[in-house]
């Protein structure tokens, strides 16, 4: 019996210390071959207290210091959508591979240029857009795209919660890309382009807070086979927030916090209900980083899962709803 090799470590550094990068470092502690081995905050003190709370060795005060570090081969960067392209395009330069958070930049002219930066560099890029590597979603996938139910007529999903008004955070900043679309939004728009492709039309409709932040967002996407797409995102309420697909012969339902680990409930037309588990033992971003830690030791430079091509047509749909709704962030 051939004995097990060691996987290759990957040393990790995370720029930007907010919620999500506690989330994801939780995560990255529990991955075969992943190593937290740098952090990087604007200030040294949160620097020092996420390091000292995930084990990591090295901590910076900025962001380029970090980006120097010849140690580090992946970086995660969790810092406000505005700032995704100019901290992407700062490791990139310096030959190290980047998993940059969602939305992967404020717009397409942005993901043009680190998607040509990553080209030039040879150095892995990926959007991290969690949710398509959740086994409940390659799942349901699987299951639509082996027409169990035979064709998709309609898609419902929403992703929605209350907060209180802040102009302080970064959520309703809309110079940092706050707001309902860009935070949130992009989670019922990647619901609908991975599942039923290129609308052949759009429609979409806002409401704003006094800042010019769009508080909530509803879309309707057309098909060429006749299926619908009805979408919504909002700030302003707790919504079921599940991801509904009615099919010609039964309904397949992912249930509350569908983005997010979550149970899958088959509806057929005819015969029993049933509600799969799947199990999960960690917040769910463990799965994104095994996929691109594999990439990284495969010597590979793009996901064949989130592909540049589907980044691109993610922003560029983004772009287009916002220009329906008139919301300009320059």
């Amino acid at each position: 019996m051939t004995k097990k090799q060691p996987l290759k470590t990957i040393n990790w550094g995370i720029i930007g210390l907010g919620n999500i990068a506690h989330k994801f470092a939780t995560d990255l502690l529990t991955v075969e071959g992943a190593n937290l081995y740098a952090v990087a905050s604007r200030t040294q003190q949160k620097a020092n207290e996420f390091a000292s709370k995930y084990n990591a060795e090295k901590t910076y005060d900025s962001y380029e210091a970090l980006a120097k570090d010849k140690n580090i081969d992946a970086v995660y960067i969790a810092t406000p959508h505005a700032l995704h392209k100019e901290n992407t395009l700062l490791c990139l330069d310096k030959g190290i591979a980047v998993l940059c958070e969602k939305p992967f930049a404020m717009n397409s002219e942005e993901v043009a240029e680190m998607i040509a930066k990553s080209k030039a560099k040879n150095t892995l890029l990926m959007e991290a857009l969690w949710t398509y590597f959740l086994p409940h979603y390659q799942y349901v996938l699987n299951a639509l795209n082996e027409k169990k139910y035979g064709k998709v007529l309609k898609l419902e999903a929403d992703f929605g919660f209350y907060r209180a008004f802040d102009d302080a955070s970064r959520l309703f900043n809309k110079a940092l890309g706050g707001g309902s679309l860009l935070d949130i939004g992009i989670y019922p728009i990647f619901a609908a382009l991975s599942t039923l492709g290129t609308p052949k039309s759009m429609e979409a409709s806002a409401t704003f807070f006094e800042n010019g932040a769009d508080s909530s967002c509803t879309m309707q996407f057309e098909y060429e086979n006749g299926a619908k797409a009805n979408l919504k995102s909002t700030l302003l309420e707790d919504t079921p927030t599940e991801a509904i697909f009615y099919c010609e012969s039964g309904v397949i339902k992912i249930n509350g916090g569908w983005f997010s680990p979550s149970t899958v409930t088959l509806i057929p037309n005819e015969g029993t209900e049933k509600t799969i588990d799947f199990g999960y033992k960690t917040i769910g971003y463990s799965f994104e980083i095994e996929h691109f830690n594999n990439l990284l030791r495969q010597g590979k430079t793009e996901s064949d899962v989130m592909t540049f091509a589907f980044s691109e047509e993610l922003i560029s749909t983004l772009d287009t709803v916002r220009k329906i709704i008139n919301l300009d962030y320059s």
